[in-house]
């Protein structure tokens, strides 16, 4: 029987060669990946070195001065000092209800004033409610949040039942304090010793039939579910939404819901900046704006508007400060001022246009905010209270050192390098 013999012709087999560069394709991503977390990691470790030898910063701040807008009145807080004692001090004059939510709650001087605050708040018969994200607070001793005795508790869980929905990933970042239906609190401060004067910030506190809209806020992320229906050391009762609501405010409570796939401040945000005419003046924790927001803001600059910008010089999160970067040469060459703030972390989310309109909250400018966590912000219209978001900008601004185009042109190669190596992570953040 003859045999049958295999001659090899020297062709490589079409079929070896997708299997060789998929795996060339592997290893070239697993080493983009590997350069990436070891720029972050060396960023991270240079930035916490840094900051144990820094020493507090005593930033300006602005007086508190109540305005009026509408049929509310708005005092807006810009240093920790003053806002903590005058939370404190409603929460003590509460005679019915205490809503309180935050992201980040310390177990420190100023975290354990609020706990007490609240317990003896429900010891003399209020009814106390509070929210605080799990995930936040992982650093925090648990046995901090099981003293809130009489206090109804449900955190937001750190793993939300019913993954893998997206919606269901976002954390609450919100931060709000409602008293006896009357008195509102809104604004960036979470609550912690290191927030009461090292970091500038912005609250506000509300007065007037506005409060029932952040009331209802409060009451519908407490009602959402599947976080009604949890297990232990989570309260199960349903709360009542305010009676009525006005249809006339001057203010506006914007609530971004992934339980809802509701993101409204982003649409806030660029239809505002869409139809400014004289200026915009935004001051901003963490800026990693989406090319909707680019475009807008760009265009803004080329109809002749004053776009300003402040951001932190150096903020608590180093790898979103040079993902940050990223962004400025373009905004620079579309003409827009970016200002950045010195000697201490600016954490507010701001912003006022044409001396009408602002808003102040939670929400940054970045893609975990705009379209991921659960976000609360108010815009007002007035120029009372316009007045003021521009007298605090110009008192931030002159903390601040602007960013020259030609000088940022010339920044180090290593610099641009490491920019252009973190470019992937933005729509991450």
């Amino acid at each position: 029987m003859a045999k049958s013999v295999r001659q090899s012709s020297g062709r490589q087999s079409p079929g070896r060669r997708p299997g060789r560069l998929r795996r060339t394709a592997n290893w070239i991503g697993g080493g983009l990946l590997a350069a990436q977390l070891a720029a972050a990691g060396q960023l991270i470790l240079f930035n916490g070195l840094k900051r144990r030898s820094r020493r507090p910063y005593r930033f300006p701040t602005a007086p508190v001065e109540p305005v009026a807008t509408g049929h509310d009145e708005v005092s807006v807080f810009t240093f920790g000092r003053d806002l903590y004692p005058q939370m404190l001090a409603d929460i003590a004059s509460a005679t019915s209800t205490v809503y309180f939510e935050t992201f980040i709650w310390k177990s420190d001087e100023i975290g354990r004033q609020f706990r007490a605050a609240l317990v003896d708040a429900a010891a003399r018969g209020v009814e106390v409610y509070a929210i605080w994200d799990e995930l936040a607070n992982l650093v925090v001793d648990p046995r901090f949040f099981h003293k809130l005795d009489g206090v109804h508790v449900r955190p937001h869980p750190l793993i939300t039942p019913g993954l893998p929905s997206l919606r269901n990933l976002g954390r609450d970042h919100r931060k709000l304090l409602i008293v006896d239906s009357k008195i509102g609190y809104i604004g960036g401060y979470n609550i912690g010793s290191t927030y009461a004067d090292r970091w500038r910030d912005t609250h506000a506190r509300l007065v007037g039939p506005s409060v029932a809209d952040l009331e209802n806020a409060f009451v519908d992320k407490w009602n959402m579910r599947p976080y009604a229906s949890l297990p232990h050391r989570r309260d199960g009762r349903r709360l009542i939404a305010p009676a009525s609501r006005r249809w006339d405010s001057t203010i506006e409570v914007r609530r971004n819901v992934p339980r809802r796939a509701m993101f409204p401040i982003r649409s806030m945000y660029l239809e505002s900046i869409d139809r400014a005419s004289k200026r915009i003046w935004m001051t901003q924790a963490y800026f990693i704006p989406d090319d909707d927001m680019m475009s807008a803001l760009s265009a803004a600059s080329a109809r002749g508007v004053d776009v300003r910008i402040i951001i932190p010089a150096e903020s608590n999160h180093v790898v979103a400060d040079w993902l940050s970067r990223g962004y400025y040469e373009r905004l620079l060459g579309a003409g827009v001022h970016l200002l950045l703030y010195q000697g201490a972390m600016v954490h507010a989310k701001t912003c006022t246009i044409d001396g009408a309109w602002s808003t102040i909250g939670t929400a940054n400018i970045d893609r975990m905010s705009m379209s991921g966590n659960y976000e609360i912000n108010i815009s007002m219209v007035g120029e009372d209270v316009a007045s003021v978001m521009e007298q605090i900008f110009e008192i931030d601004s002159r903390n601040c050192i602007e960013v020259d185009l030609d000088r940022w042109r010339q920044r180090s190669i290593i610099a641009k390098f490491t920019e252009n190596l973190l470019a992937p992570w933005r729509p991450l953040f």
